[in-house]
């Protein structure tokens, strides 16, 4: 049994025992298990921190699963625009623009479909001929992407690259899948807390804005917030941009001073 401490939660994994795939199979997955505890301890050091948490993930996919070259998580926000992040190289945000222009791909069939997706080689692919044939040109020829989580109308995709074709042996699609069953784990409890953080930052700034009116107008706490209530309705302007707006101009942050 392997214990992970991830962000918000402990999570308990038994990893497949190898039977006929031998040596090789051992020792990818011992070398996966080393560093997923090792990228636990990294996550818990930036408690919360999407980018941290993603980062670990990416270096993980490419020093750990046998083929990969490159690795990159794809995040589908709104099911519309996509982020890019944590790539390991140039070449996954490359393609994840590329996806997005086409609306066509593998990181986008893992993100949309909710399964994994597994490409031996892109030349001659007739799946998304279009994202294909500019992958190739831009020297990817084996893919592996894994879908991560759907979080209300954000997705995600663990996308894995290689230069060569039929490059994932069957070893690498258990690793991958592994470390995207932690990674979901983690990406959750990272964008779960991230959501909390904002959350308490927007009641902090609408409560500074209620004092500001309060005092101003010797009024009580129910009618400033209905003051300001009013006043995002009026403007069609988001409550918490109202009251950021009015503390700023009473105390301007330090840059614009």
């Amino acid at each position: 049994m392997l214990t992970v401490a991830l962000p918000t939660r402990l999570f308990t994994a038994t990893l497949p025992v190898p039977t006929h795939r031998g040596v090789l199979v051992d020792q990818t997955q011992h070398s996966l298990r080393l560093r997923i505890r090792e990228g636990a301890r990294e996550i818990q050091g930036e408690h919360g921190s999407v980018e941290k948490t993603l980062e670990v993930i990416t270096s993980a996919a490419v020093e750990t699963v046998p083929g990969t070259s490159h690795a990159g998580v794809t995040l589908v926000i709104g099911r519309r625009r996509f982020e890019s992040r944590a790539a390991t190289s140039a070449l996954p945000r490359q393609l994840d623009e590329l996806q997005q222009s086409l609306g066509e791909g593998p990181c986008v069939q893992a993100a949309w479909l909710y399964e994994t997706v597994d490409v031996d080689d892109l030349e001659g692919d007739q799946r998304w001929p279009k994202f294909a044939a500019r992958a190739v040109e831009l020297g990817v020829r084996s893919m592996l992407s894994f879908q991560l989580y759907t979080v209300d109308e954000t997705l995600g995709a663990l996308n894995l690259y290689a230069k060569t074709p039929r490059a994932f042996p069957s070893e690498s699609y258990e690793a991958g899948l592994l470390l995207a069953t932690h990674a979901a784990i983690a990406l959750t409890g990272a964008l779960r807390e991230s959501q909390l953080k904002s959350a308490l930052a927007t009641r902090d700034i609408i409560g500074q804005a209620k004092g500001m009116i309060m005092e101003r107008y010797g009024i009580d706490a129910v009618k400033a917030f209905d003051l300001l209530r009013r006043l995002s309705q009026e403007t069609n302007t988001p409550l918490a941009q109202i009251a950021r707006s009015l503390v700023e101009r009473e105390h301007p942050p330090l840059s614009d001073r």
